[in-house]
């Protein structure tokens, strides 16, 4: 089966009159196909096919929704090498991590077919005699969901898995960065069984497909996984149109270094949630708060873990970190690594392109030490192998540092105190919190996201994904008298 570049609107695989070329960021002589380039008129198109579809995916009922997710997932598992291939020539991220996130895909759908099966009402007691009341959960109707590029398959999957199970209709718009992952799922999902319509995948860019996607008047809700500034948009769009919205935004995450840690253990956990994935993933811990205790022995060995790190093609046997995404992520990352040098921090390590015997936008991990929370390198999202270290002269000025950010997503600390470790879990801001483990890393039956300008709207995944993707009704019924 030939690789699929068009969108897939009402049920059927549709060109444009623009397109766009996607490359291979290990590679820039790869090219991997041409996608076809979404307009207003195909986003109007999407959305009137979902309306009409949404009330029939509903009546199929629990079971038809339950075999129709079963298979996506089904197939996304068992090709999980096939696509995670594609996933990882696209993105960038090594081959493992990319076979790792399609199987992750299917996971999200098998799970979520269970739900379809456990979508439960209640029963309440009236205060008034000879009344009967019933709660139950309707689907939210039209969703328009806008998925980023670092997690190309998982994201979408966690989104459009949910809003399937519980009868709503969607319309996607994934990143233009990664087309090839996007019409690879959306391609399983058109052979699954759904109406014609309650899936449409429109692609495009943000200033096009996406502005019109969010602002229109025909979509219910709105799920987001994206930057501040482009959440901050979709958020006046849909106050406008009453839309229910969900989003995902930035993240600065923490995690403490405590002086009575497994130091070993500490510096793995802290490279791999600092540059797993590039560091191009919003679990990224890039504040490493470390006791002066331990300071010095912690940096030498983190460094000697980043400069052991084999940045590499995707693809290649052995590649521990691939390229960055874009030549533009990685410039806006050496921008990084210049202002981390003018506010004052001391470059220890990395921070530079790399030749390859490929041409690919490759990034050695960067270390930063004496660095202060109220630099801009600790208050804003880079996504980039960059973390930083600051200093703390005890548990309780590391947890005020960590704190002290406006953004909660996840946070970690590796410590052998019990005390310690449960007095971070109940006082740390943020929606995730890890202890002995890194900051990246949430499994898929239960809620994530965050505080503050991480997160706004119910949580995702889990069973906390159907506050997002239902409505709640509440019927009254007179019992009446039996003649």
């Amino acid at each position: 089966m030939g690789l699929e570049t068009r969108n897939y609107i009402a049920g059927a695989w549709q060109g444009g009159t623009m397109q766009i070329e996607n490359r291979s960021p290990s590679d820039v002589a790869d090219v991997i196909g041409q996608f076809v380039q979404g307009s207003a008129a195909d986003v109007d198109e999407a959305v009137a096919a979902a309306r009409s579809a949404q009330p029939k995916w509903w009546a199929a009922g629990i079971q038809k929704r339950h075999d129709v997710l079963m298979l996506i997932g089904t197939e996304l598992m068992a090709r999980a090498a096939e696509i995670g291939a594609l996933l990882s020539r696209e993105e960038g991220k090594p081959l493992v991590e990319g076979k790792g996130e399609v199987y992750r895909a299917g996971q999200f759908f098998t799970w979520f077919a269970a739900e379809a099966l456990r979508l439960q009402g209640d029963q309440a007691e009236s205060v008034r005699p000879g009344v009967e009341i019933e709660v139950r959960r309707e689907p939210a109707g039209v969703v328009a969901l806008v998925t980023p590029w670092n997690f190309p398959m998982a994201t979408p999957a966690w989104k459009i898995a949910p809003a399937l199970a519980f009868g709503n209709a969607v319309v996607w718009k994934p990143a233009n960065l990664t087309p090839a992952s996007a019409v690879a799922l959306a391609e399983i999902i058109s052979r699954a069984g759904l109406p014609a319509g309650a899936f449409n995948l429109v692609m495009g860019p943000g200033r096009d497909v996406g502005d019109h996607l969010v602002g229109h008047a025909d979509i219910d809700a709105i799920s987001f996984t994206g930057s501040v500034g482009v959440g901050r948009d979709i958020a006046s769009r849909a106050l406008g149109n009453r839309a229910k919205l969900q989003m995902e935004m930035g993240s600065k995450n923490p995690m403490l270094i405590m002086d009575d840690c497994d130091l070993d253990l500490a510096v793995s956990h802290a490279a791999n949630a600092a540059f797993g994935g590039t560091g191009q993933k919003c679990t990224a811990a890039s504040r490493l708060i470390v006791h002066r205790k331990v300071l010095d022995t912690f940096t030498e060995r983190l460094v000697k873990a980043a400069e052991a790190l084999r940045v590499g093609h995707a693809l290649a046997e052995g590649t521990q970190i691939g390229p960055v995404v874009s030549e533009g992520q990685l410039n806006a990352n050496l921008d990084w690594i210049a202002r981390g040098t003018t506010e004052g921090a001391e470059l220890l390590t990395g921070g530079v392109r790399l030749d390859r015997p490929t041409e690919g936008y490759f990034m050695a991990p960067a270390v930063f030490s004496r660095t202060r929370n109220d630099m801009t390198l600790n208050r804003e999202e880079m996504f980039a192998p960059i973390t930083c270290i600051i200093p703390a002269d005890s548990y309780a000025e590391a947890l005020t540092l960590a704190n002290d950010t406006p953004f909660g997503l996840t946070a970690g600390i590796m410590t052998r105190s019990l005390a310690r470790a449960a007095h971070f879990r109940a006082n740390m801001r943020s929606g995730c919190v890890m202890v002995n483990l890194p900051t990246a890393g949430t499994d898929y039956h239960v809620p994530f996201g965050g505080r503050g300008m991480s997160s706004f709207g119910p949580r995702e995944q889990g069973r906390y994904a159907a506050e997002f993707f239902t409505t709640v009704k509440t019927a009254y019924m007179a019992a009446g008298e039996p003649e």
